[in-house]
């Protein structure tokens, strides 16, 4: 009973006191970054009311982001872990400071409005750069903190940060945009990110696991390419993660509902952009109690596709609250869609190929985010705003479907076998 109880223990992770620390600076990375992209998609939109600047956005970060992808993941794998996260952060801190002083009225007296767009997509530029290698960094440093007989839980718990940072810093951006306004929101993103260089200073440098050291560039990269390719299941999930996403994508234009739409002004705003992160945070929270592994799948694609039925609903919603349940239960399975691809990332990638795979999956999922930015962007100027949301819910809903009958393998994944394997692992 002792060692049953072990298993299932939901705070396995939270007892290693450098996870701890590490979800600190985790929930103040996320928090910054994602309450800075809400101000710089407000500040956008303010100065141009055209949609398509929105998904300008995205691209500007995508681009670099994607492109330096695998070369990221080489490096990560080569280097020492916790100096390549201070870099990521310093680079970020930067950044932000930039927007900082581009959003002060006393700096831009006299500039133009493309000239202030312009720097803008410049910096977002230099944060896709950044981007790159900070999620290969923070997914192989994770591996580093806790034991094996703890990565699912460590992940579930680390995903679970991951979401409070994603409800706090878009409602936080909302208010502060009404109360303090865009230029002092900025500053308080700076302040989050040295808080979260504080807190990593509280972590050891970690060994080096690759026995590769010194492996030549394109080696390195064909070799993580080749591993996710010949992974079916890896493979599997990034795939149709990416393209859910990249044709969900409905946050984007959250600015254009709440502003034309739904008219209910930058309050409205916070509250709708952290409608989806709550529900996911719920999720997670309810996972460390109640795993997802067994029938992963058949859930995953469940989720999914349930995901795209409230994207839809969101699409051709015009009462304020009808939208912000929709986006919750968005967010309920989306959260879903999280938990069960950390999860299958962490128990089924060796320790020496983390960076090389997160790179990887940062260039199916993390990108298909702003990706899905642009494309919704693009299609509300085309179409309408309302006929992009519900044409890539549509999208959505036919992947999952599509995916689902071609894959019965993927259909039927199971990992139950894979976590009483790391749950032995002393």
């Amino acid at each position: 009973m002792k060692n049953k109880e072990k298993k299932n223990d939901p705070y396995q992770a939270l007892r290693y006191r450098e996870f701890n620390v590490f979800l600190l600076l985790r929930f103040a990375m996320v928090f910054a970054w994602s309450m800075q992209f809400i101000v710089i998609e407000w500040e956008v939109y303010s100065l141009t009311k055209n949609p398509l600047s929105l998904g300008m956005i995205g691209l500007m970060e995508v681009i670099p982001a994607v492109s330096m992808a695998l070369f990221a993941g080489h490096m990560v794998d080569q280097r020492e872990k916790k100096g390549l996260l201070v870099k990521c952060i310093l680079g970020f801190s930067v950044i932000s400071f930039g927007l900082f002083l581009l959003t002060w009225p006393k700096v831009v007296d006299g500039f133009s409005s493309d000239t202030i767009l312009y720097s803008i997509y410049a910096l977002v530029f230099l944060g896709g750069l950044v981007r790159a290698f900070l999620g290969p960094t923070i997914f192989s440093l994770l591996s580093l903190i806790v034991p094996k007989k703890a990565y699912p839980n460590a992940a579930t718990w680390s995903s679970s940060v991951w979401q409070i940072g994603a409800v706090l810093g878009p409602a936080v951006a909302g208010f502060s945009i009404n109360f303090i306004g865009v230029h002092w929101s900025m500053c308080t993103v700076v302040g989050f990110s040295v808080f979260s260089l504080i807190a990593l200073s509280q972590i050891e440098k970690k060994p080096i696991l690759n026995p590769k050291i010194g492996e030549p560039v394109m080696e390195s990269l064909k070799e993580g390419i080749k591993f996710v390719f010949n992974n079916k299941t890896i493979l599997g999930v990034l795939s149709l993660d990416m393209v859910a996403v990249l044709f969900g994508g409905a946050v984007a234009l959250l600015p254009v509902f709440a502003q034309d739409i739904l008219k209910v002004g930058p309050e409205g705003f916070g509250v709708l952009r952290a409608a989806p992160a709550i529900g996911a945070f719920i999720t997670m929270l309810i996972s460390a109690y109640v795993p997802l592994y067994k029938k992963a799948g058949m859930k995953l694609l469940i989720a999914i596709f349930v995901f795209g039925l409230c994207i839809i609903l969101f699409g051709i919603s015009t009462i304020f609250w009808l939208s912000v349940a929709a986006l919750f239960l968005s967010g309920v399975a989306d959260g879903i869609s999280v938990v069960i691809r950390q999860t299958i990332l962490q128990l089924k990638t060796p320790d020496h190929m983390r960076g090389r795979v997160a790179a990887v999956n940062s260039m199916f999922v993390g990108s298909s985010n702003e990706l899905g930015a642009f494309e919704s962007g693009l299609t509300a100027k085309l179409m309408t705003p309302v006929i992009s949301v519900i044409f890539g819910g549509s999208m959505t809903l036919l992947t999952v479907l599509g995916f689902g009958a071609a894959s019965p393998t993927f259909r039927n994944l199971d990992l139950q076998k894979d976590m009483e394997d790391h749950q032995n692992m002393e």
